[in-house]
């Protein structure tokens, strides 16, 4: 590691400042000198340091990353949605960081992760104590990676995202309003978490680890309220003028049916902005 200044903030690395971790980014900079780590450095937020580089290469790294970090919040997305696509951003990634990083010990790495690691399909609770087998390579590679981030050397927590949605993701909501979504009913269950309480879950975590707070080592990140597809549907359809489904409609992608405990994340002191679907896709469809 190269950069040997010392700032006077806590120093954090957002290694994979796409979407989620730009905003996380954006969250932490008034109060941190942050760097995001991405491959094209352009599109780092403005005010955070860039750092041009690309995880699966690491020769792409030599003498960019600081001296000092106090804590890294791994967030990359994969390049390609197969397994090898998966291993080089959840695991060869992270190993190679962690190899750039070196000797030097951090306060806390952070591994954002997802509910995908459960495989459960019973409309039962899970939690950060249920088994996490998951049945697809994906998720099993996800899995990977928080165990690489376990054994890192480095105090770790896993932050285990359900579906994020928002205003830069309104993928679902427009697909209701123009009828290409018909869920099965009953659906199955659908947790969810909006992107502004998905980064501020983030940022409040990492304040508790630079001040000395304690952590679990995995926490699930989902709102208050799951609840089955075609409900949210539904309700979509009651709030705002909506196409009657097509014929083709999707019928919603079903990832099993389980429902996610988030009484950890509450009991930690956090608070959600949109504790539910309602609150959440209400506030998009008032801002059109």
């Amino acid at each position: 590691m190269a950069i040997t200044e010392r700032n006077s903030m806590p120093e954090i690395l957002v290694a994979g400042c796409g979407k989620l971790g730009g905003a996380i980014a954006t969250m932490l900079k008034d109060s941190a000198q942050v760097y995001g780590l991405r491959r094209s450095p352009d599109k780092v937020p403005e005010d955070v340091k860039a750092i041009g580089a690309d995880l699966t290469r690491p020769e792409s790294l030599d003498g960019k990353l600081p001296e000092n970090l106090d804590s890294v919040i791994y967030c990359l997305t994969p390049s390609s949605y197969d397994a090898q696509g998966y291993r080089d951003a959840y695991v060869n990634g992270l190993s190679n960081l962690l190899a750039a990083i070196g000797h030097h010990k951090l306060k806390r790495l952070f591994f954002i992760s997802s509910t995908s690691v459960y495989a459960q399909d019973d409309d039962s609770w899970v939690d950060e104590s249920s088994p996490a087998s998951p049945a697809r390579v994906t998720g099993q590679q996800i899995l990977a990676g928080e165990q690489t981030a376990l054994e890192s050397g480095h105090p770790a927590t896993i932050i285990r995202f359900s579906g994020i949605y928002g205003p830069s993701r309104r993928r679902f909501l427009e697909e209701v309003i123009e009828g290409r979504m018909n869920p099965v009913k009953p659906a199955p269950f659908s947790n969810r978490i909006h992107e502004e309480d998905a980064a501020a879950a983030v940022a409040y975590l990492n304040g508790l680890a630079l001040s000395g707070k304690p952590l679990d080592t995995c926490y699930v990140a989902s709102d208050c309220e799951p609840v089955r597809l075609d409900d949210v549907v539904e309700w979509v359809r009651q709030q705002v003028p909506c196409a009657e489904p097509v014929a083709d409609a999707r019928k919603g992608g079903r990832a099993g049916s389980k429902r996610c405990n988030n009484h950890r994340l509450l009991q930690a002191g956090f608070t959600f902005r949109y504790p539910d679907y309602r609150a959440g896709y209400r506030a998009m469809i008032d801002q059109g």
